[in-house]
């Protein structure tokens, strides 16, 4: 008797593997209670069952490495209770559940702080994205100080755009002064609600037809700091230390004065770097590292 074929289960196996090929190409977002606190105040919610802040972030753990395993590319976005909190209200959705919990984090992929998930372990992941966390909240804090510094009372020019302009000009001078090696640079300007701090990095090799290598979201960052110091006009900072091979460490200094990038002495500069920011206590220099004027980078503006 001839044996029949099963088309019914052939045709249901074909459906099941289009949908998880399919599954593979819709991303996914995660949110994730980085802080203590913050997990603290979910557990206000019935709804959120884990009652264990380590508890939760082993589970958390678990489920990203599942994902990654499925081929599913997977978002994690930094979850705070005071802004869901904010969001439900906006939307009149009832914070008590997983859906608009769900609704909520689905949103912040597109407006929140957020890092693409790589396979790193939990405890690693976490200061990554409260790092990425503060990079954008100082990116937004700085760009709305440039929108509201208005214009010059003598030539009406937008001052926050003619900031960005100087700051754009000097970091190409700063990278191109620096010669050639790897340059950690870092910008740091106070303000009345808070100190902005931006890093960039950036490698030379003094090939003419090679462009400096920066990345472009620290680029803007650091551009956008850096202007948002010059328009202020008020104090601030600013050093590059410098590796290449075959020599010691070179590190230089300016600071911001009344709307100018001023360089600092050698003794100026190893002054504040051998000195603790919070405690004002000296710190002994390092070996091999040598201290160095800046050197000229910005060109007067026309603003006060």
């Amino acid at each position: 008797m001839p044996r029949r074929t099963n088309h019914t289960g052939t045709h249901r196996t074909r459906t099941t593997d289009r949908r998880r090929t399919l599954r593979r190409e819709v991303p996914g977002t995660v949110g994730l209670l980085t802080d203590a606190g913050d997990f603290a105040a979910m557990r206000g919610y019935r709804s959120f069952t884990f009652d264990d802040h380590r508890d939760y972030l082993h589970h958390m753990d678990g489920l990203l490495r599942s994902l990654a395993a499925q081929g599913i590319h997977t978002t994690v976005a930094l979850f705070d209770p005071e802004e869901y909190a904010e969001y439900c209200g906006e939307h009149d959705l009832d914070p008590d559940s997983a859906e608009t919990r769900a609704r909520f984090t689905a949103e912040l992929a597109g407006s929140g702080a957020v890092l693409p998930y790589s396979g790193q372990p939990i405890d690693e992941l976490v200061p990554l994205l409260v790092d990425e966390a503060v990079r954008q909240a100082t990116w937004e804090y700085a760009t709305g100080l440039l929108a509201e510094v208005g214009r010059c009372a003598d030539c009406g020019e937008d001052i926050g755009h003619a900031s960005f302009q100087r700051a754009t000009d000097a970091l190409k001078r700063l990278v191109a002064g620096a010669g050639v090696g790897h340059h950690h640079f870092v910008c740091s300007v106070p303000t009345e609600a808070q100190q902005l701090v931006a890093v960039l990095h950036a490698d030379t090799t003094g090939a003419p037809d090679t462009p400096p290598r920066v990345e472009s979201r620290e680029g803007l960052d650091f551009v956008t700091v850096l202007a948002a110091g010059l328009a202020l006009g008020g104090p601030g900072g600013l050093v590059v230390r410098s590796s290449a091979e075959g020599r010691g460490d070179r590190v230089h200094g300016w600071r911001l004065d009344r709307g100018r990038l001023t360089v600092l002495t050698a003794a100026a500069v190893f002054n504040a770097y051998c000195t603790d920011a919070d405690t004002g206590d000296p710190v002994a220099p390092e070996s091999g590292v040598e201290y160095c004027p800046g050197y000229e980078v910005d060109l007067p503006g026309p603003h006060h």
